[in-house]
Parts: C-alpha cells; structure tokens; sequence
C-alpha cells in the first residue's frame, strides 16, 4: 500500500497534503516566527542578552487565590476532578460567568465553555458560516482570523480603520456590508494596536449592523485597560453580539487553554445558535474545556492581574521610544505596542533590530506594513536592558536621540 501512495505522488508529481494548507503555511504567522528565533537566540546569548517582543505571554505568574484553588483541587481526593464534563461546561462555571456578565436574561443556557478565545472563536464561525459567507475583519488584526475563517468555508472581508487614532471607520465598513455579510469580527482591547473601542462608536456600528449580522466580539484583554479606561459590554449593544472570551491574559494561563463563549440573548434564531454552538465545541474535537480550570472557574474568587504591572512596562516602553522619534499611539489596553516603522521594508527593519537582539513582529502580518507591534508583557528588567539597544538602533536610523 505504502508503495502505491508513493507511485500515486509520483503519478501526480503534487503533495499529498492540502493545497490550502500549503498556501497558508507560506503565509503563516511572523509572530510564531520569530518566537522560534527568539528560542534560539537566547540559547546561543543568554536569556538576559536577548529582548524579546515577539508574542504575548505574560510574564506575571497567575494571581495566588488562583494557585491556591488550583492546589486544593488537586490534592482534593473527589472523584471526577479530571472526567469528561457536558460539552457546554460545568454548570457552576457557567452561572458564574453568567453572573459576572451582568447582561438582562444571561444565564448559564447562554455560556459555552471553550478552550481558549481561539477555540471559541472556531467554534462559533463552525456553528455560523456558510460556504462563502463573509466575516468583516478589520485592519489591523490579529493575523490568525484569517485563517479561522478559511477554515470553516468563509470569506475575509478586511476592512482598514482609521489610520491615525485606529478607530473603526464607520463608512468603510457600510460599505463592505453585501447580502453575504454573516458577521463582523471586533477585538477591543485591540490587538495589536492597544486602542479600546468607545461606546458611542459601537452604538453607531450597531445600527449599521441591525437585526442581521453578528457582532462577534473578542475579549482575551477586557481586564487590561489602563488610565480609568472602560471597555463597553457589546452584550448590552448589539442584539446580535456574540463574544469569545479567554483567561489566558487576565490570569495569565496562556498554556492552560480555557475561556468561554457568551451569545446574547437576544441573538436571531438563539434556539438553534447554542445547540450548534454545543455541537461544534465537541464535533471540532475540543470535546470540552479543560475540567480542572473549569472547576477553577466556579470556586475561585473574581480575581484578575494587576493591570498596572502592564501599565508601568508600558510607560516605560512607551516613553523611551517616542523619546528616540518613533510615532506609536499610546495604548489605552492590552500589552502591545504598535510605532510606526521607521525604515519602508518592514521585513529589513525586523531583521536591523536583531542585530541588536531585538525581536518585534513586523505589521505585515497584520495586515498593516507599515508598522511594527512589540509585546510588552515581558519582565520589567527586560524593558530596562533593552533601553540602550533601542537607543542604538535608533541611532543606527539616525532618528533622535
């Protein structure tokens, strides 16, 4: 048999994996990229040599009520702390998470736990897509929806913002609106940009929206949000708002894979919306989210990382590279930043900054080249000793200094 695949390969002289996952391995993500390089870099320098921006993995440990029930779960000696739950979750979980919400007639029939924003956010375009459907994205973006979408049979459709305050753009996004548009996909805190999207211009994205499209909205960084900042509830918003929630970020368990999806109750065709949404979490393979995490969930108490570890990295990162000449919006959430890059080949500058041991992810993955987004929810002391790095590569550019 094996000799038969391989005179077949022949045969056709193509592989035999997937075409479309050959296409876009070929244009996979710089961010995963250049994690690798940073791997390597700090085997070969030393950790403490190298400054690496590249992805967002925080750096603080989980809060010390979320060890502390994780260790009483574990040394418990209750049968069932690692089984199968039901598809949807524990029950307990999902009426805290309801509860948490406060959104009118949420309840636990309205939350799906799932492994991760990533795994939500599969799970509800498998539950919602079409064969091509399309799902309004807008740039820039965090690089992998693109693919999400591909693989449930749908259609980007890449909608740019406003590229001085990173805003939606209202007028664009009217007009990408097509008798196809199944949903619009949001993520505010934004990644990569910081900026957190204000009420009013979600209200006004509603209206636009209607009775007819999904918002789908992901929130992996709601906690994140700094100088009394406030993210908006899209569930109070949108009549169609669907959101896709992780606790990677907010308490920081980025490995552990466990968030949830929350589908408003005033959803259009909400009796068949959250079966499917069941469905899909087990038939995608995810099953259920991980059990001890949602056992987590239900007894520990609402706690979240200290946003202002994030605040003082950015401040610090923030304030020594506008002090250099770089031009990069100050974030209002989340952990990156997103300067304007200095040189026009993105792809020169990421390579410039590791001869510095510097490694950030150029825009172009996000769909935006010319910028370039840091991660900083690295250790403080890694912002401090790259300071003198960014001031040579700066001067390098001959940009001020």
């Amino acid at each position: 048999m094996e000799k038969e695949r391989k005179l077949l390969f022949l045969c056709y002289n193509e592989p035999m994996i997937s075409q479309n996952v050959i296409q876009n391995m070929q244009g996979a993500s710089e961010i995963r990229a250049m994690f690798e390089e940073g791997a390597r870099l700090k085997s070969r320098f030393g950790a403490e040599n190298v400054f690496d921006f590249s992805i967002g993995n925080p750096d603080p440990p989980p809060p010390e009520t979320v060890r502390q029930t994780l260790r009483q779960l574990l040394e418990a000696e209750t049968s069932g702390v690692h089984g199968y739950t039901s598809n949807a979750g524990l029950l307990a979980a999902r009426e805290k998470i309801a509860g948490n919400l406060k959104c009118d007639g949420l309840t636990a029939d309205h939350i799906v736990l799932t492994c991760g924003a990533s795994g939500a956010l599969n799970v509800i375009l498998k539950a919602l897509l079409n064969p091509g459907d399309e799902v309004i994205v807008l740039s820039p973006y965090f690089v992998e929806y693109l693919y999400y979408i591909d693989n449930h049979g749908g259609k980007a459709v890449i909608v740019p913002t406003d590229q001085n305050t990173f805003q939606p753009d209202l007028a664009a996004l009217a007009a990408a609106l097509t008798p196809r548009t199944k949903a619009v996909l949001l993520n505010s805190p934004h990644n990569p940009t910081g900026v957190v999207y204000g009420e009013d211009v979600l209200r006004q994205m509603a209206a636009l929206l209607g009775e007819t499209i999904y918002l789908i909205s992901d929130e992996p960084y709601r906690e994140i949000v700094y100088d009394g900042v406030t993210v908006p509830s899209v569930l109070r918003l949108f009549g169609n708002a669907i959101v896709a929630y992780s606790y990677s970020k907010s308490l920081s368990l980025p490995g552990e894979r466990i968030g949830y999806i929350a589908v408003s109750p005033n959803c259009t065709d909400l009796d068949l919306l959250l079966p499917a949404l069941i469905f899909a979490n087990r038939t995608l393979g995810f099953v259920n989210a991980p059990a001890l995490f949602q056992r987590m969930i239900a007894e520990a108490p609402d706690v979240a990382v200290d946003a202002r570890l994030y605040q003082e990295r950015r401040d610090l990162l923030w304030g020594h590279l506008t002090s250099l000449g770089f031009a990069c919006q100050k974030p209002q959430g989340a952990f990156y930043l997103f300067p304007k890059c200095p040189m026009e080949d993105g792809q020169a500058f990421k390579q410039l900054a590791l001869k510095y041991r510097i490694l950030l992810v150029p825009g172009s993955g996000f769909g935006c080249p010319t910028h370039f987004r840091l991660a900083y929810c690295v250790s403080a002391d890694t912002i401090k000793c790259s300071l003198p790095a960014w001031t040579a590569l700066a001067g390098e550019r001959g940009m001020r200094n």
